[in-house]
């Protein structure tokens, strides 16, 4: 993550990695512990947020940038493309407590000299952080359930939000016209439906419709020396991580410090009791059957989009005779990914964590068809 500092004699740029990153792109999840700090200490903050994308733009709509008046900033809305621009206009909005929607594109004079040479063009709304919307949001970010973020960014409504989830309004400004926060309700609600973030216009104004979704899970069941280096890249790709090992000596909060849970139960009590879902990613690496085999017969068949199992081939031939025997289907066993990763030719513990965890991103991201598994090659 970008976190960036000048003062009026000179620049001082620092490179922070939050291992809170979501989805690759840097969202208000990434900014909210900077942003609660400024607030704590009586600060005016400004936010940027990428609204429209077109082309190969280095962001996703729903990119986020925090700032201060005396150009402290975190988080980024171009990979440093458009920062300085995006921060010039940021003083004027919080000077004004106005806010401004501002255009990047190759055919723009500006953006050449700001960088935005490659063919993309985004569009990002700045406004002055709204105390009252933040507070609700950072509380929905805590609660990681997925809820909409619906703001008006053009016409004479600018400025107006309204926050929802599948429980109704959470929060809309004030003296929001009743036409107003219908549409808002309404686009916000088709968001949530889509799972996606999008702009929209409609006679009251363009719209941003930001959708939150719940932070996708990482179940490591094992905790061998590749699952430490594995933790810690999910972390750092914005996973929840959870480890379930019965043997204690290799489950501990010192070998685990970033994992939310770790569980000393049999992976077929304990994985229940996390909970499987559509956004839960399992990575088995034990080695042992008594450990894997139950592990299997509890997330095969549900919900989990990815089941990996850390193994040969002969060892998999032997594990499915028994699986078959204890009364699994070859459908349900075809499921497994293994040997789990993508082949790169991994060799130490983290080179093996990287191609597990890139295996999980591309069936998460529907790419997987565009790599060769290990598992598929003769």
């Amino acid at each position: 993550m970008w976190f960036i500092s000048m003062d009026d004699n000179a620049e001082r740029i620092y490179f922070w990695l939050d291992l809170q990153t979501y989805d690759g792109t840097l969202t208000v999840l990434d900014i909210q512990n900077a942003v609660n700090h400024w607030l704590a200490q009586g600060k005016q903050v400004g936010l940027a947020t990428v609204v429209s994308t077109w082309g190969s733009s280095p962001r996703q709509a729903g990119a986020r940038m925090a700032f201060l008046d005396d150009l402290t900033m975190v988080g980024s809305v171009s990979g440093g493309c458009v920062e300085s621009a995006v921060l010039d206009a940021g003083l004027r909005s919080l000077n004004e407590h106005q806010p401004h929607l501002l255009h990047f594109g190759v055919a723009d004079e500006q953006a050449w000299e700001v960088g935005v040479a490659c063919g993309g063009q985004i569009a990002v709304y700045i406004e002055p952080l709204d105390m009252e919307w933040w507070c609700v949001v950072a509380d929905r970010l805590s609660a990681d359930r997925p809820f909409a973020a619906v703001t008006v960014i053009t016409g004479a409504a600018a400025g107006h939000k309204l926050l929802l989830d599948e429980t109704g309004v959470l929060y809309q400004s004030a003296s929001v016209p009743i036409g107003v926060q219908h549409k808002l309700a309404q686009v916000g609600n088709e968001g949530l439906a889509r799972q996606a973030s999008y702009q929209v216009e409609s006679e009251d104004g363009g719209i941003f419709v930001d959708v939150y979704q719940p932070r996708p899970r990482l179940i490591i069941v094992g905790g061998a020396h590749a699952a430490v280096a594995l933790a810690q890249m999910a972390v750092m790709v914005g996973f929840r991580v959870f480890l379930v090992d019965p043997r204690r000596a290799f489950a501990t909060p010192a070998r685990f410090p970033q994992v939310e849970c770790i569980s000393h139960e049999y992976p077929d009590k304990a994985l229940p009791k996390i909970g499987l879902t559509p956004e839960t990613y399992v990575a088995i690496l034990t080695h042992d059957p008594k450990i894997d085999d139950p592990a299997l017969q509890v997330a095969l068949g549900g919900p989990a989009p990815y089941v990996g199992v850390l193994s040969s081939r002969r060892v998999h031939e032997q594990r499915l005779e028994r699986l078959r025997a204890a009364g699994m289907s070859m459908t349900l066993l075809q499921q497994i990914h293994t040997p789990i990763g993508l082949n790169i030719g991994a060799q130490s513990p983290e080179e093996i964590a990287l191609c597990i965890m890139a295996e999980i991103v591309a069936v998460r991201r529907g790419r997987l068809d565009l790599f060769k598994p290990i598992g598929e090659l003769g």
